[in-house]
């Protein structure tokens, strides 16, 4: 097995939408997420101006937020979407989601490449040292 050389920054959190009542959820992996909302992969457009129903299962309880579709770009394999959260809060949330994101990636990472064991408390306190002077802050 090779090991990573680098941390993996959590572009793959898993999310959930749910576009207009009545349609179809689309779930995928985030690609990047800005201090106003996030981007994904679909395999369908979705119509800039829709408003959306958010969900980031990878923590508890759930992060929930409403957005709405800023930009819908044709790739060769489906669609990528940019959306902005509607409200403030969310955005502020939704940063903190990724923060606990980057910290279970470096936890992994610490295991992998150094064979340490950390809790996620440990994790936690490790990563804030190192990383969080580099993440942006909100206005």
């Amino acid at each position: 097995m090779v090991a990573r050389a680098y941390i993996r920054h959590p572009s793959d959190m898993p999310i959930e939408l749910s576009p207009l009542p009545g349609s179809d959820s689309v779930s995928s992996q985030t690609r990047d997420i800005s201090l106003g909302g996030l981007s994904f992969h679909s395999a369908r457009a979705l119509d800039k101006g829709a408003q959306v129903s958010l969900r980031i299962p990878v923590v508890t309880p759930a992060f929930e937020a409403n957005a709405r579709v800023i930009w819908c770009q044709a790739t060769k394999d489906g669609y990528e979407v940019g959306i902005e959260f509607t409200d403030g809060e969310d955005a502020y949330r939704a940063r903190m989601v990724e923060q606990i994101c980057h910290i279970e990636h470096y936890r992994l990472w610490v295991k992998e490449i150094e064979g340490r064991e950390l809790n996620t408390e440990s994790a936690a306190l490790e990563w804030i040292g190192k990383y969080a002077h580099e993440f942006p802050v909100l206005n």
